[in-house]
């Protein structure tokens, strides 16, 4: 029989890991939802491409996360 070894440092690391990650994630989602904090009559090209960046570095995340784009099997 195998013997399984402890591994409650791993999961405590995961554990805080994932905290920071979900506090991220608000965070991003409560910006998001006050536009940014751009209003309307704001937005310029800068406020474009600076979208576009932040989007092209979500899309890295979640093709790694969900084996897509280049990190398809």
């Amino acid at each position: 029989m195998t013997k399984r070894s402890d591994n409650t440092k791993a999961i405590d690391a995961f554990i805080a890991r994932k905290a920071e990650f979900d506090a991220m994630l608000a965070r991003l989602q409560n910006l998001s939802a006050d536009h940014f904090n751009w209003a309307p009559d704001e937005i310029n090209w800068g406020h474009a491409g600076t979208m576009a960046h932040y989007a092209e570095m979500l899309k890295r995340i979640t093709d790694s996360a969900f084996h897509e784009g280049e990190f398809a099997a």
